[in-house]
């Protein structure tokens, strides 16, 4: 059976595919209840949320301002993709694979 997510941004498909392979009886479930997408819509609206508020968050502490971006764009660049990544893997542990 096909999942039609096509309503579902990239941190619920990633949610989906950990589901599918780790606990494919609640996909099933879920899939019957149809519950499957809106579960899937409100993890991905809180991962992005959490994404952008480590962000904003992580900025801040590290003095990644929109000064240093004026002053210094590949410090400033490098800086954010570090910030980025950081929480990317933060929101994929506490989110999207548990």
């Amino acid at each position: 059976m096909k999942d039609n997510l096509k309503e579902v941004g990239i941190w619920g498909r990633r949610h989906y595919q950990y589901l599918k392979e780790n606990s494919p009886t609640t996909v099933n479930i879920m899939r019957m209840n149809g519950t499957l997408n809106s579960y899937l819509r409100e993890v991905d609206e809180q991962a992005d949320e959490m994404c952008f508020q480590l962000v904003r968050q992580l900025a801040k502490q590290e003095g990644v301002t929109e000064e240093l971006k004026r002053r210094d764009q590949m410090a400033w660049v490098g800086a954010m993709n570090n910030i980025r990544d950081r929480v990317n893997e933060i929101v994929l542990n506490e989110v999207i694979f548990v």
